[in-house]
C-alpha cells in the first residue's frame, strides 16, 4: 500500500490470525493509519486447523487445545482497536443482509486504517456461539444498531433506550415511556466520540445489548500521505 497508495486494499482475516500471531501487525497498521480495509471474520474459535480455542474465545470453551475448558480472558477486538488508536471502528454480522453493506460501504468511503469485526458463525466447530443475539426471536431485545445523530433505541417498537448512569461514566439500558423514561433521557449516538464508542464496545452484559453499526469515526491523516510528505 505503501509502494502504491492508489491500490485498494481489503484485508480478511479471523480472530485467531488477527489477533495471535498476526496481533503485532494487527497493531501497528492501526496506529500507522494506513489507508486499508481490514475485515475482521469473529468465530471465536480457530476454524481453519480444526477447531483449537482462539483469543476470542470465552472462558470455558471446550476444544482440542483445551480438552477441558479455556482459562483465558477473552480479547474483544474493537476496544483493542479503539485502544490501538484506530479512527474507523464498526461492527456487524454475518447474516444482517441489511446491514453489512452499509457497514462496508462506510468503511471503504473513510480515508485511514477501516476496522470492521463481523460476527461469523462456524457451524463446524463453534455453532451457535452468537444466538444470544443474533436469533430472529432476540434480536431486538439484543442488538442496538447505533447511527451517528440517532438515540440508541433498541427492543420491540424502540422501547428501549441507553443513557449514561447518572454521575457515572457508564451506560445503562432503560425503558421508555409511563413507567420508565423519557426518550430525551437517552444517550444520542457521537460517532466522533471515543469514549462513547469504548462503552459501547464493552456492552457484554445480560442487561445491555450488543452495539452494531460504525461505533466510531474520526478520520485523521493517513500514513501513507505522512510519508509522501
Amino acid at each position: 500500500k505503501l509502494a502504491n497508495p492508489d491500490l485498494d486494499v481489503w484485508v480478511i482475516s479471523g480472530d485467531g490470525d488477527a489477533l495471535s500471531i498476526g496481533g503485532n501487525h494487527l497493531l501497528h497498521l492501526l496506529r500507522r493509519n494506513v489507508n486499508l480495509q481490514f475485515l475482521l471474520f469473529n468465530n471465536e474459535i480457530y476454524g481453519l486447523t480444526k477447531g483449537q480455542y482462539s483469543p476470542t474465545s470465552q472462558i470455558g470453551t471446550r476444544s482440542p487445545s483445551t480438552p477441558m475448558g479455556s482459562v483465558d480472558n477473552p480479547v474483544s477486538p474493537v476496544t483493542l482497536a479503539l485502544g490501538a488508536g484506530a479512527r474507523f471502528v464498526a461492527r456487524s454480522v454475518d447474516s444482517l443482509l441489511d446491514h453489512l453493506p452499509g457497514v462496508l460501504t462506510r468503511a471503504h468511503v473513510h480515508k485511514g486504517a477501516s476496522f470492521v469485526e463481523i460476527f461469523q458463525n462456524c457451524k463446524v466447530y463453534n455453532d451457535g456461539i452468537y444466538e444470544h443475539f443474533t436469533a430472529k426471536m432476540v434480536a431486538a431485545e439484543r442488538q442496538v444498531m447505533v447511527e451517528h445523530g440517532k438515540p440508541l433505541l433498541f427492543g420491540e417498537n424502540k422501547s428501549k433506550g441507553l443513557r449514561m448512569k447518572p454521575g457515572r461514566i457508564e451506560l445503562e439500558a432503560v425503558s421508555i415511556g409511563p413507567s420508565g423514561v423519557p426518550e430525551g433521557d437517552v444517550l444520542v449516538h457521537d460517532e466522533t466520540n471515543r469514549t462513547i464508542a469504548t462503552l459501547l464496545a464493552n456492552m457484554d452484559s445480560d442487561t445491555l445489548p450488543v452495539a452494531l453499526g460504525v461505533l466510531y469515526c474520526d478520520p485523521a491523516s493517513t500514513y501513507e500521505d505522512a510519508v509522501y510528505a
